[in-house]
């Protein structure tokens, strides 16, 4: 007799702990595919540590074939389920089409961006949800207060300085806090020409900061980022955002190069495509993590609207709390629906909340208990090493050298811009030449301000079409450098051909073809535990998951740094093949036929 075929789709805090939690429970009485597009299973609530160059990329990630030996790893993302066959449709890597049988299914596929109609977000911002985006934001960050240094013009030095970080939930706070403790120790080491000093923005229709937490958390990390010089405007958000700045809604404009959105996000629409009952966008489960009417179906993490036992007539939040634990319920239940153990329904109550301001700095309340200073420092820090699945090691390792030594301050130019467009459905994977495009419906018309208070909600983080780049000349030859360091060829994304200082050229490419750029682009909420799993981009002709056919996406577009003096960066070749999820284009066909390792 065959054994029964279990599947999971996503591997986040839920995902991850049902794929480790059934492993064990089973023992080889199953066999347990998990589906996720990528290899690792990232710790969210440290990746704003990672943009600060305090922890290495590699710290906060772990590998899921590594920790999960007797669980089968697939890499792609969902296109579509049908109960009835009991089959899962998927997209590769690399475009390639698969189908996965299963016996039981679980959905954890979390939560994807929630875009707001806000003229220009989509083409200039960029969110904070995956490792690309946070590699990015660490490289351009650098170079803007690199640019700024050498900037004569106080302007120009003032725009590249100033940093706008939209949402003062947990992420927009985080990135706000390490980011002001960063530029800072950049300007002590090379002071500014003009004198000036980096300045970050965190603004928020909401009241207060953190408004999601404890009123006393609130004002403890409200006293920080003061201290810091953060200038933190609540009630306020972007009413318009250009290539070179943004105007508030209180009609204030602020000059700058850097919008970063951690509004908020939504549960995957995966889950729409069932048509099962749901709840805000959730599938609606029972208290044992299963659809009713459908035994051999399981949901848990964002995408599950879960009754709350503690609080009847509720749901439990979207948090990192939940989901981690969803999981390890959620597995004993798919277990025992095979015969092995007993249903338990899922009851938990908060545990409290951890919010990491950098430095010793940190505000917590461990079991309701507020505290803040070094002491909630300690207690932030110990936690996130006792909920990390591994690497605990090398990530106290990384935190003792930054205690003692100077934190490196360099630009490796790993993401460009368009490779982290805020219209994506999947953060975790940065776009590149040849992958399939994001699928119809993420986007968001442009309309008004931002209207959803508190940024985030305590378990979600945040996640640009534009124009076409400049055109490139007969032969294989880049546009020609401007007087001035304006570009031959400039679109209205903002985004040129030309070598703009801090910048990349776009690769050439035999012939003259002009490259073109791919479309692609919560954050991890410091919980106690965080959850998050992925949304899912499609190949271009496919279906949705509504089942309906998708329309062509726009190209992704112009940073927030677009524009004379910004930094494009490379663009993808048009007639590259696809080189899988690898972060940076894969090698390129020379001219006399070879291929070159390194050309790209």
């Amino acid at each position: 007799m065959s054994r029964p075929r279990i599947v999971i789709v996503g591997a986040g805090f839920a995902g991850y702990r049902t794929a480790r939690t059934l492993s064990r429970l089973t023992r080889h009485q199953a066999d347990i595919t998990l589906l996720n597009p990528t290899d690792y299973f990232l710790y969210l609530p440290l990746l704003p540590q990672v943009a600060a160059g305090i922890l290495e990329p590699r710290r906060v990630t772990v590998s899921l074939s590594g920790s999960l030996p007797r669980v089968r790893l697939v890499l792609g993302e969902a296109d579509g389920i049908d109960l009835d066959a009991h089959t899962l449709r998927y997209t590769g890597p690399e475009g390639g089409e698969g189908t996965l049988p299963f016996d039981r299914l679980v959905l954890a596929a979390g939560s994807v961006n929630k875009l707001l109609p806000i003229p220009g977000v989509a083409e200039h911002a960029h969110g904070f949800r995956g490792l690309p985006e946070a590699l990015y934001l660490r490289d351009h960050v650098t170079r803007q207060v690199e640019l700024a240094a050498a900037a004569r013009d106080r302007e120009e030095c003032a725009a590249r300085c100033t940093f706008v970080v939209v949402g003062a939930g947990y992420t927009g706070t985080e990135v706000a806090a390490h980011g002001a403790m960063y530029t800072d120790a950049q300007v002590r080491r090379h002071p500014m020409r003009t004198g000036m000093r980096p300045r970050w923005m965190l603004l928020d229709v909401a009241p207060r900061v953190l408004p999601e937490m404890d009123e006393r958390l609130s004002v403890t990390a409200d006293r920080v980022l003061r201290q810091r010089g953060v200038d933190v405007r609540m009630g306020t958000s972007v009413k318009e955002a250009t290539h070179d700045g943004v105007v508030l809604t209180d009609g204030t404009t602020v000059g700058t190069r850097t919008l970063v959105w951690c509004v908020g996000v939504r549960p995957d629409p995966l889950v729409e495509s069932l048509g099962l009952p749901m709840e805000s966008g959730r599938l609606l489960v029972d208290p044992h993590l299963q659809v009713p009417g459908r035994p051999e179906l399981f949901a848990c993490g964002d995408v599950a609207a879960v009754p709350d036992l503690t609080r009847p007539g509720e749901f439990t939040p979207m948090t990192a709390q939940h989901a981690w634990r969803h999981g390890k319920v959620c597995a004993q239940n798919v277990a025992a629906s095979l015969g092995i153990g007993e249903r338990r329904p899922y009851r938990h109550r908060d545990l409290g909340f951890v919010v990491d301001l950098g430095g010793a700095k940190a505000a917590a309340n461990p079991l309701g208990l507020p505290m803040s200073g070094p002491a909630a420092g300690a207690v932030t820090r110990g936690y996130h090493l006792a909920a990390m699945p591994g690497n605990r090691v090398r990530v106290a390792a990384d935190w003792v050298l930054d205690a003692v030594l100077p934190r490196q301050a360099v630009q490796l130019g790993l993401v460009r811009s368009w490779s982290v467009p805020l219209e994506s459905a999947s953060p975790e994977v940065a776009r590149v030449p040849g992958r399939p495009e994001q699928r119809d419906g993420d986007a968001v018309p442009a309309g008004g301000p931002a209207g959803v208070p508190g940024g985030d909600t305590p378990d979600q983080r945040p996640d640009p079409p534009g124009g076409e780049p400049a055109k490139q000349q007969p032969g294989g030859e880049a546009a020609k450098n401007q007087p001035g360091g304006e570009s031959a060829k400039q679109q209205s994304g903002g985004e040129s051909a030309k070598n703009q200082s801090g910048g990349e050229p776009a690769r050439n490419q035999p012939g003259g073809e002009s490259a073109k750029q791919q479309p692609g682009g919560e954050p991890a909420k410091n919980q106690l535990h965080a959850p998050r799993a992925t949304g899912k981009p499609r190949p271009p002709g496919k279906s949705d998951r509504s089942g309906k056919a998708r329309k062509p996406t726009r190209a992704a577009g112009a940073s927030r740094s677009a524009g004379p003096g910004a930094d494009p960066g490379p663009e993808p070749p048009e007639n590259q093949p696809a080189p899988g999820p690898d972060i940076a284009p894969g090698p390129v066909k020379r001219t006399d036929g070879r291929t070159a390792e390194g050309d790209s």
